[in-house]
């Protein structure tokens, strides 16, 4: 029994155990990733989150932008809008020139139709009212501001700056812009008829006072025509 025993342990002890190292080297060695893929990776990673944190900034926008009904629920006006409704607020600022004329025009009429004891001086009064009401819009003498903006293409006609003042937020082709600019046209030319009657009057007649007197009414209609289209395109 001691013999038996003594081979079995022998041959029990003769199978070599198994060797982990072989059974580990068995298997394909795990390498590490190149370098060059390491940042690669943690680059797209950072990219990631990055883009991340950005896109709900991206769409805040998106979320607060208001509809269109509520911008006029609340009274939201456009640039247009506020200088139209200022150019309204400051209407009698673009109208007083036109009013002054009107004063000048009337005030020579006056003088037209009152018996006067000098002619002579009446003329000379008439003279300067007409250059007043005229604004440099009408040729009264060789040296005047019309031959200046003659020269020069700069505009001095009072009246057409008024115009393209109150008719700045319109088309060129609107119907109220054209109308009042062909009756500007004609008030220029009323105006210019009414120097040259004047120019060539006789004072001391009554039939030649009541000719020009005749002249400055017809201007004064011309005039009121023209304040209309003003307020026309001023919308007031």
């Amino acid at each position: 029994m001691t013999a038996v025993g003594a081979r079995l342990i022998s041959t029990v002890t003769g199978i070599p155990p198994p060797n982990p190292s072989q059974s580990e080297t068995s298997l394909p060695p795990l390498k590490p990733p190149p370098l060059q893929q390491q940042q690669h990776f943690i680059l797209n990673t950072k990219t990631n989150r990055r883009n991340f944190s950005v896109l709900p900034l991206t769409l805040i926008p998106f979320l607060y932008q208001p509809s269109p009904a509520s911008a006029f629920s609340l009274g939201i006006s456009g640039p247009k809008d506020w200088l139209r409704d200022q150019k309204k607020k400051a209407s009698k600022y673009v109208l007083a020139p036109i009013d002054a004329s009107r004063n000048s025009l009337r005030s020579a009429h006056l003088l037209l139709t009152t018996d006067s004891d000098n002619p002579d001086k009446d003329f000379e009064e008439v003279q300067n009212l007409l250059r007043s009401a005229t604004r440099d819009c009408a040729p009264l003498e060789r040296n005047s501001f019309v031959s200046f903006q003659a020269s020069t293409g700069v505009e001095v006609c009072t009246f057409t700056l008024v115009l393209k003042n109150a008719a700045s937020l319109l088309d060129d082709k609107d119907p109220v812009k054209l109308e009042t600019e062909a009756i500007l046209g004609s008030l220029i030319r009323s105006l210019s008829s009414l120097n040259g009657v004047a120019n060539e009057a006789d004072f001391q007649l009554a039939s030649s006072r009541e000719k020009v007197a005749d002249a400055l009414l017809d201007t004064i209609t011309s005039l009121d025509k023209f304040e209309q289209g003003i307020k026309d395109c001023l919308e007031i």
